[in-house]
């Protein structure tokens, strides 16, 4: 659960703290489904169908989800603690008002996920393509997407603190309204943003992004460019 110590760039971004998390020997999954309010500590969740269970408000600590399916999964207000999640995949997964501390989603495919009014610290979203991931109201802090995919993400009132996105695809985001401070876009492979561009102040863009984005940016104040 220890973090690396947190680095200021020249350019005074605070970097993330990312999770270090150490899973000790599990033991096999061997129930079937969830439980509402169930407690999961130390078990290895490997290739489990868990389309449709209900584990609503679950906490699942130190813990590995493998190759699960996670369809229609109800896990709103679910806590994850020093948890590994691998190729999950999925659509229309309930996770609102969860909470995931400490947490790595690697290689995910999902589509339709509900996070809104979640709060996310020290994670770290890497590999793997996520669609209409909703973030509406969410506290991200020291959170890293990394090498992945969002497709049409949702941070609309969000707040986010220390977030890097690295070498990732942000496609159609809708940042309205959100809270930025020390956000990290410059390492984005490609950063389309529909909606909240003038959110953008508590972030860190690249000379080249300002370029892409300078029409939008335009259009906010008003300005007509004309050659």
């Amino acid at each position: 659960m220890a973090a690396s110590s947190r680095k200021k760039s020249t350019t005074g971004v605070t970097a993330a703290r990312r999770p270090d998390v150490r899973l000790p020997p599990l033991v096999p999954f061997d129930g079937e489904g969830l439980e509402p309010d169930g407690d999961y500590d130390g078990l290895r969740f490997d290739g489990v169908d868990l389309t449709d269970a209900s584990g609503r408000g679950a906490r699942f600590m130190d813990c590995a989800l493998d190759g699960c399916a996670l369809d229609r999964a109800e896990l709103s207000r679910a806590r994850f603690i020093d948890t590994v999640l691998t190729g999950v995949r999925g659509v229309g997964t309930d996770l609102a008002e969860a909470s995931l501390r400490d947490v790595e989603v690697v290689d995910a495919r999902l589509g339709g996920v509900q996070l809104h009014g979640s709060v996310l610290e020290r994670v770290v979203v890497r590999g793997g393509k996520i669609d209409y991931l909703n973030l509406r109201k969410a506290r991200l802090k020291d959170v890293v997407f990394e090498g992945c995919v969002l497709s049409e993400p949702d941070f609309g009132d969000a707040q986010l603190v220390r977030v890097e996105f690295r070498d990732c695809a942000l496609k159609r985001a809708d940042f309205s309204g959100a809270r930025m401070e020390s956000v990290d876009l410059r390492a984005v492979a490609e950063l389309d943003i529909a909606r909240g561009v003038d959110r953008l102040a508590g972030a860190v863009i690249s000379p080249l992004q300002l370029m892409e984005l300078a029409p939008a940016f335009a259009a906010q104040i008003g300005a007509r460019v004309e050659g």
